[in-house]
């Protein structure tokens, strides 16, 4: 994401201009502290310097994105021009609360099923933000997680109402075929002969949709004894307290909620007098 692009967010807020600093704040040099207020993994530190940097701030980075820190952790020294720092607060601290909730929820997930299996991979989805996907989606690999499909454009996602859509199973298959060479595709079943017929057309990854950890553990093994090199992704319903009943059943675990639900963390930025 370039500085033209992350300063269209800078204008949604500000508009025609920060009335408030304008009025209030001396044109003098500055210096403040973001600090986070929670344990966490902090994420959107990259873009909250570039924020300020379009303000003429600059940035002393203290942690890395994808760095777990303490609560109470200094994380990012500002100096400049006072007006800068304080027209830029939000929209910077937005970026690191929103994209480090989302890493920290995804980092949670990580370690609890690694535990038990340490090669599942961790998943996101397209339920995201209108307009911020992308740095949703950053935040999960800053997490540790797989970032999955970007959009509509990088993988074949074939999902019930596309098999409704072109008149069933059989059909579906028969297509995929078709698909763009070196193109992934995946196709979503709701029951294990299905997911035999997807694994025998030639998918690459096979989402098992609502199926409980032994349904898709039956899956896995069926399918592999077809193709060896096919994986399997449990999604539906799958949440951060249950997503590590499948490990060793499923090869990925798709949440939606990283990106939906994640509760933001809490930072905060406070002048040096």
């Amino acid at each position: 994401m370039s500085e033209m692009d992350l300063g269209r967010f800078l204008e949604e807020d500000m508009g025609s201009g920060d009335v408030t600093t304008e009025t209030f704040v001396p044109d003098i040099l500055g210096r403040a502290r973001i600090i986070c207020e929670e344990d966490a993994v902090v994420a959107g530190m990259e873009e909250a310097a570039e924020i300020f940097g379009l303000l003429g701030v600059t940035s002393e980075r203290l942690a890395a994105d994808g760095e777990r820190v303490r609560k109470g952790t200094e994380v990012m020294i500002l100096k400049g021009p006072l007006r800068g720092i304080l027209t830029g607060e939000r929209t910077a601290l937005n970026f690191m609360m929103r994209m480090s909730g989302i890493a920290t929820a995804t980092d949670s997930v990580v370690r609890a099923v690694r535990e038990k299996d340490p090669l599942m991979m961790i998943a996101g989805t397209r339920k995201t933000t209108p307009g911020f996907r992308s740095f949703e989606k950053k935040s999960i690999a800053l997490g540790g997680g797989w970032r999955h499909r970007d959009g509509l454009y990088d993988m074949i996602m074939v999902k019930d109402n596309h098999i409704l859509a072109c008149g069933g199973v059989g059909n579906a298959l028969d297509r995929i075929r078709g698909a763009p060479e070196g193109m992934k595709v995946e196709i979503e079943v709701e029951n294990i002969e299905d997911g035999v017929l997807a694994a025998k057309a030639g998918a690459d990854i096979i989402m098992a949709d609502h199926m409980s950890p032994s349904e898709t553990r039956i899956l896995r093994e069926r399918a592999r004894s077809i193709n060896g090199n096919v994986l399997i992704e449990a999604s539906g319903n799958i949440t951060e307290e249950n997503a590590a009943d499948y490990a060793g059943c499923a090869d990925i675990v798709s949440l939606g909620s990283l990106t939906h639900s994640s509760k933001a963390v809490h930072f905060s930025l406070d002048l040096e007098r």
